[in-house]
């Protein structure tokens, strides 16, 4: 091992010229990863196979001017029964402005009681926030709300 000589193989001017080339339109290429409202529209086709989601009793409360989008803080009740017959299943939180459009999803029991949740999100922009209610009985509710974001949170 001591005495044994490794082979350093270089690149030729012409190769590196195509890698310096190559990197440079990488980096100037504007990097416009952003949902948009039919991506979230075919995310929540997708979970709801095509079922019509109906309106609900749920509240969402978002503030409708968040000033730094690294945390905004997002808090939902749902009216619902919450018994092994009626309940709550899933509900799927969504940004239509994100780079990652799909935010929160949440799991409910009937023995938890009452559908509620509170945590924060990031926001790119200003954008519609939706919420998808999954209950027992293979309904669906949705609902949304716009939040202005002044200083974005995604990388913005």
């Amino acid at each position: 091992m001591w005495g044994q000589k490794k082979e350093i193989r270089l690149i030729s001017r012409r190769d590196g010229l195509k890698i310096l080339s190559a990197l440079g339109i990488i980096a100037v290429t504007p990097k416009v990863l952003v949902a948009s409202p039919t991506d979230v529209s075919s995310l929540i086709d997708e979970i709801t196979k095509g079922k019509h989601a109906e309106g609900s009793d749920i509240y969402l409360d978002l503030p409708e001017i968040a000033e730094n989008g690294n945390q905004v803080k997002v808090s939902f009740e749902i009216e619902s029964p919450m018994t092994p017959d009626s309940y709550v299943k899933k509900v799927y939180i969504f940004a239509d402005g994100n780079p990652a459009p799909r935010v929160a999803e949440f799991t409910f029991t009937p023995r938890m009681g009452i559908c509620s949740a509170t945590t924060r999100m990031r926001l790119a922009k200003t954008q519609d926030v939706h919420l998808l209610a999954e209950f027992s009985d293979g309904v669906y509710a949705t609902t949304k709300a716009t939040v202005k974001v002044t200083i974005g949170g995604c990388g913005g």
